[in-house]
């Protein structure tokens, strides 16, 4: 028997803070709390069944699995339980006294302070069993772990403050039992319509019975006084996926997805499909309308929801999409899987191996046809995980022609940094002649907008993908080539306009090659090892000079983020191209001074690098330079 002990505990500091947004109802939205407690019952009771696959004797002679709600209207409270899986005594510490979700601390320090915005965050992150407090002003937890004696249950309680306290209690039946002290501002919830009316609206497609005792009319209650208070399933108590299409109700697809995501926005969209053959399985995939905070954290759990002929087997199986899809939610139901398969037999599964395949090309669908019908949508989907769909073409093979098509971009053809613009936008527009794709990477729009490298580009009116998201540079070390048009980018290798050249233009450009060539030495020889080569540029109309680098070379954008993050960046030096029709570089030809030609030489190599988004190493240097070269022109 376990000795009963009373303790006081401190809540994790992100709890009290949780709490603390909590309590000051930051939800508009108070019956919400409702849905989050029903949800985590729900849970509770798939773990149990899962359990139960290897441990029968965990349902302990009660294996008919379901959620009751009852309601004391003079005490002013609303229990909720469940005959789940329950907790033990540290579970329920590490369950309800700290959130060990992962991006918890980046959510609480990205709070504005503005209630408005940072209900949407709190939304956005979720918070289940927390929720309760907004409606309580104590919360009570009866809880006892299925298979455990019944004199090892948990009594949690907490009013919301900065602790809460934990005793040993006896509990018959496993499960876990909620009690919530309503506030004065909530007692509407202690009305059982009120109740009923919350559970049709969020919880109704929830695939475990949830009770209420059963009204009785006035002209009743003398003839039932006797008898046991009797109860009646208040939802559907259907899984939503395994009934018709045509039953479901929009709003239901609604309020399931946001049971099983736990986000507090509607889907963008979703995609409810039956597939019999070989293999059988009922797949309801969504689509969320903003990103979670740890979507960047690539071994973080995600996945689908897995279940086999109805009984849930695991949240997060991974298995059954790749890493760039990690954004979309849902279940997927089979008939091919044993229930007690393990992610290690999923990992090694022809059916989960072509399930995978049929949903990965079922999202694709479902992007393709958003691309299409609803451009408003796709560019809200696209701003929210375009830059992890841009993954794809390095880790989905088969289908890197299908993602190149729904990849947007920015480009010189609109005047903005929205990413509007696919491929075959730009193929579309392309030059009579042009057989490339041109594009630039740079640390931001700005940069790359005004990147000296575009000034030919503008003069012959070609089109440019500007690209500046960290993903950029490995998405087209992958993606090379679209549509039979190769990508090339404008600040790498000898500057390749293949017929849009006119042969005046290349006569020029090799008469001004031989004109500068003592120029060339020179600068080279100013410069040494900080550069490869120096040569005449054809790219610069306006500019004085500019960098770039041989084709097979890292960027210099790249070698930035690569030490940015602590990795060490392969040695590479710069080709410095020098415009010969500008008035500085002409002035070096004129230069009789050595050491003003070397100031003068240094000071373009300098201004180059700052506008290719580098740093120099000595800036106080540079400045200067620059001071005393504008001194002596005065």
């Amino acid at each position: 028997m376990t000795t009963a002990a009373k303790e006081t505990l401190g809540f994790q500091t992100e709890v009290k803070q949780l709490l603390h947004l909590m309590i000051n109802s930051l939800y508009s939205n108070k019956e919400i709390f409702l849905r989050e407690l029903i949800s985590n019952a729900s849970d509770a009771a798939d773990k149990l069944r899962f359990k139960a696959i290897d441990k029968p004797a965990l349902f302990e002679n009660d294996p008919e699995l379901k959620i009751r709600i009852t309601i004391d209207k003079d005490a002013k409270t609303i229990t909720l339980s469940d005959n789940g899986i329950g907790m033990s005594r540290e579970e329920v510490i590490e369950n309800l006294g700290t959130i060990a979700r992962s991006g918890t601390k980046e959510f609480l320090s990205g709070l504005s302070g503005d209630q408005a915005k940072d209900s949407q965050m709190i939304g956005q992150f979720g918070v289940g069993f927390y929720a309760a407090f907004i409606v309580a002003d104590k919360v009570t937890v009866r809880t006892r772990r299925a298979g455990a004696a019944a004199d090892e249950a948990v009594c949690w309680e907490s009013g919301g403050e900065g602790d809460y306290t934990l005793e040993n209690i006896t509990k018959a039946d496993r499960g876990t039992e909620i009690t919530l002290h309503l506030k004065s501002d909530a007692e509407e919830f202690s009305e059982p319509w009120r109740v009923r009316t919350v559970i049709t609206k969020y919880s109704d497609h929830i695939a475990l019975p949830i009770e209420m005792l059963k009204e009785v009319h006035t002209d009743e209650e003398s003839k039932k006084e006797d008898t046991a208070p009797e109860y009646e399933v208040v939802n559907q108590a259907k899984a939503l996926w395994a009934r018709s299409k045509a039953e479901v109700k929009d709003e239901e697809y609604k309020e399931f997805y946001k049971h099983i995501s736990h986000d507090f926005e509607d889907p963008l969209t979703w995609s409810h499909n039956k597939v019999e053959g070989k293999y059988e399985y009922t797949s309801l995939l969504y689509f969320p309308s903003k990103p979670p905070i740890d979507l960047w954290n690539r071994d973080k759990p995600r996945g689908l929801k897995l279940y086999v002929q109805r009984v849930f087997i695991m949240d997060d199986a991974e298995q059954f999409l790749p890493l760039y899809l990690r954004w979309v939610n849902g279940v997927i139901d089979t008939k091919d899987l044993p229930l007690n398969v393990s992610r290690e037999i999923l990992q090694r599964s022809k059916p989960v191996d072509a399930m995978k395949s049929a949903l990965v090309k079922r999202i694709l669908d479902m992007m393709e046809k958003m691309a299409k019908n609803d451009k408003e949508n796709y560019a809200k989907l696209w701003s929210a995980f375009g830059d992890v769909i841009k993954e794809g073409p390095s880790e989905d093979f088969g289908n890197k022609d299908r993602i190149a098509k729904l990849l947007r971009f920015a480009s010189t053809h609109e005047d903005n940094s929205a990413h509007t613009v696919s491929l075959e936008d730009y193929v579309s527009r392309m030059k009579d002649g042009q057989d490339k794709i041109y594009y630039i990477t740079a640390d931001s729009y700005n940069a790359a907008k005004n990147s000296p490298h575009l000034e030919v580009f503008r003069k012959k009116g070609i089109e440019v993908v500007l690209m500046y998201n960290r993903i950029d540079e490995w998405l087209v070390s992958h993606l090379t080539e679209f549509d039979g048009k190769t990508l090339q980018s404008v600040a790498k290798g000898d500057l390749d306009l293949g017929g849009l050249d006119d042969e005046d233009s290349k006569k020029q450009q090799e008469e001004q090659e031989k004109d500068f060539g003592a120029v060339i030495k020179q600068v080279k020889d100013v410069l040494g090892d900080k550069v490869k080569e120096v040569r005449v540029t054809h790219r610069l109309t306006d500019s004085p000079a500019c960098l770039v680098f041989d084709t097979e070379e890292m960027s210099g954008h790249l070698k930035r983020m690569m030490e940015a993050a602590g990795q060490a960046a392969p040695p590479s030096q710069p080709i410095f191209e020098i415009n010969p029709t500008h008035a500085l570089v002409a002035h070096l030809k004129e230069e009789q001074d050595d050491d003003r030609f070397s100031d003068w030489a240094t000071l373009l190599f300098d201004q180059a690098l700052l506008a290719e988004g580098g740093q120099l190493d000595d800036p106080g240097t540079f400045v200067k330079r620059v001071n005393e070269l504008l001194a002596k022109a005065i």
